[in-house]
């Protein structure tokens, strides 16, 4: 296998991947926060409880733009921040009911554009999609440094 074909390959799936959130997410995002803020909330949701500096590594930000953001969140009482019990000093985030709301109405909007894209999909086809995305979680997109 012709490893520089395959990795070209994987950077245009990738984009692909990136394309379609996008896509999918766009209409979704409340005039109440901004693309940014959603972009945290999403990843609190989906990987909670989060430390801010997971946040900062996640989303590509600074620490003081991401205190700066959750700030603004807290505020708006999205997410909250909490102690660790062993340790006072450790910070984590999470969403607090209304961000949990929040987040399952845009999770919603997200799922029906979602079903739209596979409604003609046969259940094969789904059962090969899903068999795909559990290999390439657990061979290419695995978090740390070894599956």
């Amino acid at each position: 296998m012709d490893k520089k074909q395959f990795f070209q390959k994987i950077v245009k799936f990738v984009t692909s991947v990136h394309q379609v959130t996008n896509e999918m997410t766009k209409d979704v995002k409340s005039d109440a926060i901004t693309p940014v803020q959603y972009g945290i909330l999403e990843y609190i949701a989906v990987e909670q409880p989060v430390t801010p500096s997971e946040i900062s590594d996640c989303q590509r930000m600074s620490m003081p733009n991401t205190s700066r953001e959750l700030k603004k969140l807290c505020e708006k009482r999205l997410c909250e921040k909490y102690a660790a019990t062993d340790d006072r000093r450790k910070q984590y985030i999470r969403l607090t009911p209304e961000g949990e709301a929040f987040m399952g109405q845009a999770f919603q909007r997200v799922e029906a554009l979602f079903l739209q894209r596979i409604k003609d999909a046969s259940d094969k086809e789904l059962e090969e999609i899903e068999h795909a995305l559990d290999v390439l979680h657990t061979k290419l997109f695995y978090s740390g440094t070894t599956p």
